[in-house]
Order: structure tokens, then sequence, then C-alpha cells
């Protein structure tokens, strides 16, 4: 199975180091869909909270001031709990 990988509160410096603030903004309300990665994605969450389920895996909560990467091949239902509103890049395909 493949795994998303969360760092809780990484440091600012850590987020300058990676260009966060330049990476593009998402914004999803309140709501229930599959999401299939074909590549990886790493992301910020600014604001929201949502459950993401991997395929044949369990729920793992994502929180503000949480970045993940959400690898290629993972397959995953997603509820946004709370509106949600992330920062995120395709730039780092081995994931951060």
């Amino acid at each position: 199975m493949t795994e998303i990988k969360i760092e809780h509160n990484p440091s600012e410096e850590r987020l300058r180091e990676l260009g966060v603030s330049g990476w593009a903004i998402w914004e999803k309300e309140i709501s229930k869909f599959p999401i299939d990665f074909d590549e990886t994605e790493c992301a910020y969450v600014l604001d929201g909270e949502i459950l993401v389920t991997p395929a044949g895996g369990e729920p793992v909560r994502i929180l503000p001031g949480d970045l993940v990467v959400f690898p290629a091949g993972l397959d995953s239902q997603w509820e946004v709990v709370k509106p949600l509103r992330k920062h995120y890049s395709y730039d780092f395909p081995d994931g951060i």
C-alpha cells in the first residue's frame, strides 16, 4: 500500500526552503469524493480538516499546519470535514 506521509507543524525555515508560499492554492467545500494520484502531490494545509482513507487502509486525519505527501499511485477517498484551503505542488516527484 502507498503511504501518506505527514510532517506536523514544520518550521518556517523548512517552509521557506521548500518555497511553499509560492505553491498554488486549492480550496474545497465540505464534501466526499475519490482521488487517485497519478503523480506525487505535496501539500501544506492552511485551513480546514480532511480525512483521507487510502484504498484498503485506515483513515488519516489532516489538519492545518500539516505538510503532507500524497504519493503517486495512491487511490483514496477524501472527506472534507471543514472547508479546506491548502498550498500544493507537483514539483517533488519523490516527495519532500
